[in-house]
């Protein structure tokens, strides 16, 4: 039986960060979502699908597949067998992935095959609606947040260190809008599932984030 384990929480508490280093550390396969919708946008403009038609949608997703994999340690994208990694973070991906990722039946495509990936392989799954919607079933489920001003403050630091202008009280504000979209969208809200175990990482090192969610994952009796 495979071991789930879901990490939601809002926009820059450093999900992707501490999932990808708790999946290496438990040799679990890090799903990445996002990639996963950038992969059916690549198809789509790859065989010139209109994703405002539905029939064509239709058809498009029933002859697709997407999977993660890794190799080296790093995490591959596959869109039909074909390794598209180095493919899917172009502008023009970018915002297909936008438009097609709003349409109800690509999000049932994806909640299928991310299910099936679940199912058959010990899972690490970030995003904001994990424990909630896609793997309601997880044996572990995590909601990972921090205060707005602590992940404003790491946004900041990080897009400093990328040698680029930006002003801490501008992320700030656009921090508590993304949270008040987030929370309040009609499809799959972010939300704390009712049985995700609350970690909040506003004092707390990556480290100790991801040793918090080992530990979490060690304590569960299914786990071998």
């Amino acid at each position: 039986m495979s071991f789930n384990v879901a990490i939601d929480g809002p926009a820059g508490a450093g999900k992707s960060t501490i999932a990808k280093k708790v999946a290496k550390e438990l040799g679990f396969i890090y799903v990445d979502t996002g990639a996963m919708y950038r992969a059916i946008a690549l198809y789509l403009l790859r065989n010139d699908i209109d994703c405002e038609n539905e029939k064509q949608l239709e058809e498009a997703l029933a002859h697709l597949e997407v999977a993660i994999s890794y190799a080296d340690g790093e995490q591959q994208v596959l869109l039909n067998g074909e390794n598209i990694t180095g493919c899917i973070r172009t502008e023009e991906v970018g915002q297909m992935a936008s438009r097609s990722s709003a349409k109800p039946i690509v999000r049932a495509k994806l909640l299928e095959l991310q299910r099936s990936m679940a199912a058959a392989n010990d899972v690490l799954m970030d995003g904001r609606d994990i424990g909630t919607q896609i793997l309601p079933d997880a044996q572990l489920k995590v909601y990972l947040t921090a205060s707005t001003g602590a992940r404003a403050k790491r946004r900041y630091l990080e897009l400093r260190e990328k040698g680029q202008e930006c002003s801490l009280e501008e992320i700030e504000r656009e921090m508590e809008e993304r949270d008040y979209r987030d929370m309040n969208r009609e499809t799959a809200p972010l939300r704390q599932a009712e049985d995700a175990v609350l970690v909040d990482s506003s004092d707390m090192t990556i480290q100790e984030v991801v040793d918090r969610i080992v530990e979490l994952v060690k304590e569960r009796s299914v786990w071998k």
